[in-house]
């Protein structure tokens, strides 16, 4: 929203602050603007979208954080030096774009009249979630998580959660949150974990929205020991990841990311690094779905920096996979493999008690489906091909998503490879299982296979193939 005092003239570009940053590129830049803001203890969240606005004028002024940074790297200079305008002129604007708003469900730092937020980015957050929300709606969403089952039930019944209450109900006093929530959170992620393995996110996602807020402002509820506070806390953040998947699979990139930026900066608050490991795991998975194959490998690399200490050689295998993908994104076929063959040798060691509890989908199907992924993106369809094709044959048949999604690979990568009619098949067998598996991914590789296959429509079972994906119904 923006407000009547906001000037209607077009934004100038800022020269000055162009001129600042010289020879280094927009990401190098902010890379610096956050090493700065450490220096002197400020937590912002500066990437090249940011320093992008800034020399576009789209920001005229900075928030107050960034103005600290700002000034601390270029000592002597002022705002007004910097090429921005000067606070005083911009006081009473509150132009909140999308991109930066804070994560879905969280309230963000409420920004002083005359500041322009900075843009949201999962690597550097921002001071975590100061939530504002009376004692009155925490206790509703308490409860609503807590009712009829907790989050669980409402996540395995697929449908929307309910609260009946009154207005007595609102005015008792909120009670403390104990064992019980943190138990009823942890199972529902288990739960929302399960039922995606079986069923995709399409159908999961906004059922799964509910939980995730109640689950936020639980912990603005008093507990009465530490171990339960941080329960909740390991408990929200993984929820957060979990609905960041649902998001990234059913195709709502910025959703995602928001989620798993939240999940960061929980872990972040709360000095837990496993929560840390997996937030950063999944925001490398998302930038190399989005098409921002460096960002996937810097943040694989963080995961791995964050990751190592904890001792699960499974963890650190698959977070060189996730490297992998962004080496492959950026036709580096050297750092691509050389991840790979790590993957494989760490893969290897086996098991451990250090294992995390959310890598219960990670063997040798993933290992397989991973690398596949990998020789697709670096164009070698045969290799890709074969290693799909030993994914959907390894994986566990409880894991009716995932088989769908190998299939769906493999189909992809025997059409792209010339073999239509093979792919033709595995095609089939896709859309067999797309009555039972709901994911806009696995759509969306499929619509990829049906175009590739379209001047092959003579060849064995194609013509089949086609005319049966082309009766699915669209998905909005």
């Amino acid at each position: 929203m923006v407000t009547s005092s906001q000037s209607p003239r077009p934004p100038q570009p800022n020269l000055a602050f162009r001129q600042l940053r010289g020879q280094r590129s927009p990401a190098e830049f902010a890379a610096a603007v956050r090493r700065a803001a450490r220096e002197i203890g400020e937590r912002v969240s500066c990437d090249a979208r940011y320093v992008g606005r800034v020399e576009a004028g789209e920001i005229r002024c900075p928030n107050y954080a960034y103005e600290r940074v700002f000034l601390h790297m270029f000592p002597g200079r002022t705002l007004t030096d910097l090429g921005f305008a000067p606070r005083s002129s911009v006081r009473g604007r509150r132009a909140h774009a999308p991109e930066d708003a804070p994560p879905s469900g969280v309230a963000g730092p409420a920004y002083t009249a005359g500041e322009t937020p900075g843009a949201y980015e999962p690597y550097d957050t921002q001071d975590p979630y100061e939530t504002h929300d009376n004692h009155e709606e925490s206790d509703v969403l308490r409860r609503a998580f807590m009712t009829s089952g907790g989050a669980t039930m409402a996540a395995v019944s697929l449908g929307p959660l309910t609260l009946a209450f009154d207005a007595a109900a609102a005015e008792r006093p909120v009670r403390r949150v104990g064992t019980s929530e943190a138990g009823a959170l942890e199972e529902a992620v288990r739960s929302i974990r399960l039922l995606d393995d079986r069923h995709g996110a399409d159908g999961l996602y906004r059922r799964a929205a509910a939980p995730l807020r109640a689950a936020y402002a639980l912990l603005d509820a008093h507990t009465t020991r530490q171990t339960t506070a941080e329960r909740l806390h390991s408990g929200a953040g993984e929820l957060a990841i979990s609905v960041g998947w649902l998001a990234h699979d059913s195709g709502r990139f910025d959703d995602a990311r928001s989620h798993y930026a939240e999940a960061l900066a929980t872990a972040r608050m709360t000095g837990d690094p496993g929560l840390e490991a997996h937030a950063f795991c999944n925001t490398a998975f998302l930038a190399r779905d989005a098409g921002r194959p460096r960002e996937a490998v810097r943040a694989a690399q963080a995961a791995q920096r964050v990751g190592r200490p904890l001792g699960s050689a499974r963890l650190m295998s698959l977070l060189a996979l996730r490297e992998a993908g962004g080496w492959a994104g950026l036709a580096d076929r050297t750092g691509c493999e050389q991840a790979l063959a790590r993957a494989q040798v760490l893969f290897e060691r086996g098991h451990s008690d250090a294992d995390p509890e959310w890598m219960s989908f990670y063997g040798e199907a993933e290992l397989e489906g991973l690398e596949a992924q990998c020789w697709s993106t670096l164009g070698d369809w045969r290799r890709a091909a074969r290693h799909a094709g030993r994914a959907a044959q390894l994986q566990d048949p409880h894991f009716t998503r995932n088989i769908a999604l190998y299939t769906a690979e493999l189909a992809d990568d025997l059409a792209r490879g010339g073999r239509p009619d093979e792919a033709a098949a595995a095609g089939m067998r896709v859309l067999d299982l797309l009555g039972e598996v709901q994911s806009s991914r696995i759509q969306t590789m499929l619509a990829g296979t049906a175009r590739v296959l379209l001047p092959h429509r003579r060849a064995s079972g194609v013509s089949a193939f086609l005319e049966r994906h082309a009766s699915l119904p669209r998905t909005a």
